[in-house]
């Protein structure tokens, strides 16, 4: 399998526990607060002390309801709250090839 018709995507992501904790960093992030500083306070995931940077991948190998957004956001914007089976996401796509 060709990996060039392959799309994939940079994301990164912070989790916290609650839609209320990820409404407000939501806002506080679009008022200016750097999305990396955030998730490297506040992130319950490993990836938090990276910024969130998930790094690329190929649509399947995040949950489905992480994936539909991950693919559909345009890079930069932050999305709104996100919730999976492990809480609730924001996330930022970086990069897309």
């Amino acid at each position: 399998m060709s990996n060039t018709q392959v799309r994939e995507v940079r994301a990164s992501h912070l989790l916290v526990a609650t839609e209320a904790e990820a409404v407000a960093l939501r806002d506080e992030i679009v008022a200016g607060r750097p999305f990396e500083e955030a998730a490297q306070s506040v992130s319950k995931c490993p990836s938090g002390k990276n910024g969130g940077d998930l790094n690329f991948f190929g649509r399947g190998r995040m949950v489905p309801e992480f994936d539909a957004v991950a693919f559909d956001l345009p890079v930069g914007e932050v999305s709104q709250p996100v919730k999976t089976q492990f809480g609730w996401h924001l996330l930022v796509v970086t990069e897309t090839r």
